[in-house]
Formats: structure tokens, sequence, C-alpha cells
């Protein structure tokens, strides 16, 4: 929303223009399979004169993370063509900050339509914290998954036994810069994202100040190991495959994922340009149909394996399925001798209301916003835009189309009152109150 003040928004220009993203290739095997794997799409089937999309082309980006399935299933099983948008592009980016350029720019000019997204960076193109400094209004369609990213932190810090209840984490901090370490590095993919969000309620609630006692920096999802493998952090917090990846490569291991810290957490949204969708309403249904049906098939458990074996293709994340599969099925091995064999809150794509994009997460992304200082501390202003940016009436239509259990389509913009790991809570109709509980904080 344009009345929100435009401040500078840190984004790491020098992170902006990464060149590279992979640099492991996975097996002529894995190819062999994920190949395999692709063949028996789904056929086009006819649509309804009445509902012809306006366009059957569409440019969606998307970050190599186990998250973005629902958009790289909907391509390869040709749901997108199924629904009449024949002519979708699922394209890779490099970063957060790309993602968000490419959006601005849009396709016409040579940018994108849509993308796979952290659920705040749609609001905050909106406010215009853009590359021009100018709004660019976006929507969000669907939720694109819950839980599933994870906070990993460097072998030495081992003894300290970091996890989930990191009271440790302070004082070893401490003995490492006594020790002469003065830049304490944690690593997350944007400022003011989920992950960073996700990293600092884990450090503030374990008494560890995130703007004093480290310094965040953003990292591409795809660089985290390597910058762990130098030893240039302490810690970073980014979805999987990247944290199995660490610790199957015994370069650092897993302090907790991010189920525990808050059970079913929202986390990735599908969002498109406002304009787009305002010109294109029926190619929007169809892709949202698309996308709800992808995300359907991703949840079955028997469709697992081979939706990782498509995803470990070059094409799309470039890294061995054994990376993606475990954590996807529940199976965790934490690098530090702990381990999981059916985990209750892996990622989920469809299942308990998973694709519905809820108003009152939105507005906890908002108010976690406040709280660090990146957006004014206005709650009006936040539920206003909220109302224009969170198009759940456009998911309702969509999931209706799609013929979905009238059950599985939530009747409340909310999703009631939030419980996080240690005790707090978020009630959606009293966001100042949670604002004001919070004992470290810059707002």
């Amino acid at each position: 929303m344009s009345q929100f003040s435009r401040r500078k928004f840190m984004l790491a220009s020098g992170i902006t223009a990464a060149a590279s993203i992979l640099t492991n290739a996975c097996s002529n095997k894995a190819e062999g399979d994920a190949k395999t794997a692709t063949e028996g799409t789904t056929p086009a089937t006819t649509v309804a004169a009445a509902d012809a999309p306006e366009v059957t082309t569409a440019r969606l980006g998307f970050i190599p993370l186990t998250d973005a399935a629902p958009l790289i299933i909907a391509k390869e099983k040709g749901l997108f063509a199924k629904y009449g948008m024949k002519d979708v592009e699922v394209l890779k980016q490099t970063s957060w900050p790309v993602t968000r350029d490419n959006l601005e720019t849009g396709s016409a000019g040579g940018g994108i339509d849509g993308a796979h997204i952290l659920s705040p960076m749609p609001y905050f193109m909106t406010m215009g914290m853009t590359k021009t400094k100018q709004p660019v209004p976006m929507y969000i369609l669907a939720r694109l998954n819950t839980n599933g990213q994870a906070i990993s932190v460097a072998n030495t810090y081992k003894d300290a036994k970091i996890q989930l209840k990191g009271a440790g984490f302070q004082q070893a901090l401490a003995k490492a810069k006594a020790g002469g370490k003065t830049d304490l590095k944690a690593a997350i993919t944007f400022p003011g994202g989920t992950h960073d969000l996700w990293m600092r309620y884990w450090l503030a609630a374990n008494g560890v100040d995130p703007n004093k006692d480290v310094s965040l920096v953003p990292v591409p999802p795809p660089q985290m190991v390597s910058n762990m493998k130098t030893a240039s952090m302490e810690a970073f917090c980014v979805g999987e495959p990247w944290n199995a990846r660490l610790v199957n490569q015994k370069l650092g291991y897993t302090a907790l994922v991010t189920g525990e810290l808050w059970k079913d957490h929202p986390e990735k949204a599908f969002a498109m340009r406002a304009d787009w969708v305002d010109k294109n309403p029926k190619a929007t249904k169809a892709i949202l149909m698309a996308v709800q049906e992808a995300q359907q098939w991703c949840e079955k458990a028997e469709n697992k394996e081979e939706m990782c074996k498509i995803m470990s293709q070059p094409k799309w994340f470039d890294v061995p399925v054994a990376d993606i599969l475990g954590r996807i099925q529940g199976k965790i091995d934490y690098g530090d001798g702990r381990t999981e064999t059916a985990y209750a809150n892996s990622m989920k794509f469809w299942a308990d209301n998973t694709s519905y994009p809820y108003q009152s997460h939105d507005l906890w992304f908002l108010t976690e916003n406040m709280r660090w200082g990146n957006i004014p501390t206005d709650f009006v202003k936040a539920k206003e835009m909220i109302k224009k940016v969170n198009r759940e009436d456009l998911w309702k239509a969509a999931a209706t189309a799609l013929k979905v259990d009238a059950a599985q389509i939530p009747t409340t913009t909310s999703r009631g009152v939030e419980t996080f790991f240690d005790g707090v809570k978020f009630d959606p109709a009293k966001p100042e109150d949670y604002l004001k509980s919070l004992k470290i904080k810059k707002a």
C-alpha cells in the first residue's frame, strides 16, 4: 500500500547479483530415474468456451526449494495445460531479490508474472519495497506449503548441544567472540522473509538479540551449504533440501526443524502481479486450479518418491534424490545423533488446509516485520492491505471449480490463536498485545 513508508529496505545488492546457484550435479542414474518418473503426464482436457483463458501463457518463477514442488509438478504433469494454460513457463530464479526484480519487470519486459515466493514479499512489493522503490501491487493466491524449513548450525557448536531450546547458544557465541571471532554471521534468505523471521524468533526466544549479538546476512538458498563449508557463518535458516544436504556432507547439523518452532506454520505463497490477474481472471483461475491439483498430488505419500526424482533433475534442483526424499517423508537425520523416522510436522502441501491463504497468517508476518522495524507499526493500514493483497476469494473460486470437498474449504479468514514453542501465543484479534509482549524487539 502506497501510504506505508517507503524507507530503504536492506536487500544486499551483492546477493541479488549472485552468479551461480547450484554447483553439484546429480548422477546419470538420477537423471534417468527422473525422466522415467515424468512419463505419462496428464493429457490436456477440453475447456468449455465460457471458461477459456484469455491467454495460454504465463511466466512463473521458482527458487530450488522443496516447497516449489506444486509449480514444478503442475508443469511436469501437464496440469497447466489441462486447464487451458498450455504455454506456462516455470523458470528458475537465482535468489529472492532476483525473483522480486523479475516480478517488478513483468513478462512484458522479460521478467515473470508470478512466483513461488516468501509469504511477506508480496506485501513488501505492494508497499514499494522494490528495486525502483515504486509499488508493484501483488496478489497472494494460495499458500504453497506449511512446515519444512530448518535452522542449521556449524559443527563447532555440537558440544554446546544447540537445539530448539538453544539456551547455550548465547554462551557459545560469547565464547567464540572471546576467542577472537568478532563477526558472527547467521544467514537468512531475504530480509523480512520467512527464514529471517524464523531465525529471529528462535534467537530472541533463546536470549540472543539478532540485532546485536549476531549479523544476519542474506544468502541465496543453494549457496548456504558452500558458505558453511568455508566457515563463513555460524548458522543458517533455509528450506529443504539444503539443510539435509549440509548434514549429508557432514558440514553441520540441524538444530531444529521449523515445525518444532511453530506447528504447521505457513511458509511459501503462490503470488502473481495484480495487474496480470485483473486482466486475465480466467487464466488466473486455470493456473490456480492446476496448482491446487498439484498440491493434492504432492500431498499423497505414494507420490513423494516420484516427486523428488522429478525435482532432482538438473533443470530443477540438480541435487541427488537422497537429499530431498528423506525429510519430505518425515525421516530426519539431524546430524548430531538425533533422528526421526516419522516426524509428524514435516512439509505439507494440501492436508489441514495448507493451501488456503489465511489472512491471520499474513497478519503475523506483518506484525513480526513491525517487530524488527522493517515496516511501520500501523495495524489499521496492515489489515487494509491484507484485504487487498490476500485473494482468498480467488482461491475459493478455483477450489469450487475443482470440486474440492466443501469440508476442505475454510469458512473463516483466521486459523485462530497460534502457539509457539516457547509458549507465546499470537491472537490475530489482538496483534498489538502480541507485539507488546515480546521482550526482544526493535519496534
